[in-house]
């Protein structure tokens, strides 16, 4: 990967804040965009602009060859039996609310189970909360070690209880745990449970293959994935979207209406009511060309350097005076840099960094009760990407240097 010709490719990057140039370290909550995916969605608007289904004129026909072309691009992506597979949605919360909502509908009576883990962006946790008021569920909760990995004797554990569905994270937005998402599935399936997963965190970094995963449904974002905001993805197998009742009501998602019935479209189209985000389609799939185009067993080998580049900063600066959480960087995990500096708060330090032109998260992000099993009200994260440099680690670790010493004086 040659890192300084692909920021080349990314216009936001070169802009100064408070007189610095930008250092952009939170991708973990939306990356940047390449140019290519910006001229991608301004095209569609300049030449293509039409809603796709509904009209039989030319401009109509090519809107809707330009969206399926999207949608079989993301099923190449996911290596789904068919593009029939891929719904598209605003985003993994919504992908997830659909699924719970179907399975609260068809699937889910009262006193049934689902298990998640307490390392859940809130997304995969808040959904199935709403089942407990109706239609009456159980909700249980996989724990994690001190090393950030779940506890795999705990998910026997519930799964012993014969749970209808597991919904788990594929990568931690918090500690860039990789989780064994394949062993998981198999163990959920051994007891007829169904596996929802959560790839928020792992497209952007990873190749994904739901058949491999052993996944039932899948969902992942465009923002996060250098694709337009607004644009996300539901997979689901096939024979499990054809039971799945839709979430939302309204045009284009029907067969037919009248004053006293209704009935569905096949999927993909049950799903995906009203004018769909052409140009977040569009976008997305051209995001997803310029990411496998750069690569990722040459995004991954980045991405480590960084991560071990930003440990071994931490100690030589630190020394104890640092929490990083998470597992070791030898290990598989994703550049997800959560941490606690002794005596400084995280929103303090998120806004000292700023004054540096160096743009991190602060907060519990999103994920209240991982912060509650770690014992901490909220975490700073750096969350580097492809586009990010050995020297903007660098640059990191000394302005926190420079925030420890405000707060010693």
């Amino acid at each position: 990967m040659n890192v300084e010709s692909l920021r080349n490719d990314f216009p936001l990057l070169t802009r100064t804040f408070h007189g610095k140039p930008l250092i952009y370290l939170d991708s973990a909550a939306t990356s940047q965009k390449p140019t290519a995916v910006i001229e991608a969605e301004s095209e569609f608007y300049e030449q293509k602009n039409a809603n796709p289904h509904r009209g039989v004129y030319a401009l109509s026909e090519e809107a809707t060859e330009a969206y399926e072309g999207a949608r079989a691009r993301v099923g190449r992506f996911l290596k789904a039996a068919s593009p029939d597979e891929v719904v598209f949605v605003r985003g993994t919360t919504e992908a997830i609310n659909t699924v719970a909502f179907g399975l609260g509908r068809s699937v889910l009576a009262k006193g049934d189970r689902v298990v998640s883990t307490v390392m859940e962006h809130h997304s995969n946790i808040v959904p199935w909360h709403m089942l407990r008021a109706a239609p009456g569920i159980h909700l249980d909760f996989v724990g994690i070690g001190d090393d950030g990995r779940l506890q795999l004797d705990e998910l026997d554990r519930l799964l012993a209880l014969k749970p209808k569905v597991v919904a788990v994270t594929f990568v931690s937005n918090v500690l860039g745990t990789v989780n064994p998402v394949r062993e998981i599935a198999d163990r959920a399936h051994e007891v007829g449970a169904l596996v929802v997963v959560d790839a928020a965190q792992a497209a952007p970094h990873r190749p994904i293959d739901v058949g491999a995963l052993g996944a039932d449904f899948l969902a992942f974002s465009g923002h996060k994935t250098l694709g337009p905001t607004g644009i996300g993805v539901l997979w689901g197998r096939s024979e499990l979207l054809e039971k799945l009742p839709p979430s939302e009501g309204g045009g284009e998602m029907i067969r037919e209406v009248h004053l006293d019935r209704v009935s569905y479209r096949e999927p993909p189209g049950r799903f995906e009511a009203g004018t769909p985000n052409v140009a977040g389609a569009i976008g997305l799939s051209v995001a997803l060309d310029y990411l496998e185009g750069v690569g990722f067993e040459g995004l991954a080998a980045h991405e480590k350097k960084l991560t071990r580049r930003a440990y071994d900063r931490a100690m030589e600066r630190f020394s104890d005076r640092i929490t990083m959480f998470g597992p070791r960087p030898n290990g598989d995990r994703e550049a997800v840099l959560s941490f606690a500096l002794r005596g400084v708060h995280p929103h303090d330090i998120a806004s000292l960094l700023d004054a540096e032109g160096i743009a991190i998260r602060s907060g519990h992000h999103c994920a209240q009760p991982l912060m509650e099993r770690l014992g901490v009200p909220a975490l700073s994260r750096a969350s580097p990407y492809l586009y990010n440099t050995v020297d903007e680690i660098d640059r990191l670790f000394e302005a926190l240097a420079g925030v420890e010493k405000v707060f010693a004086r």
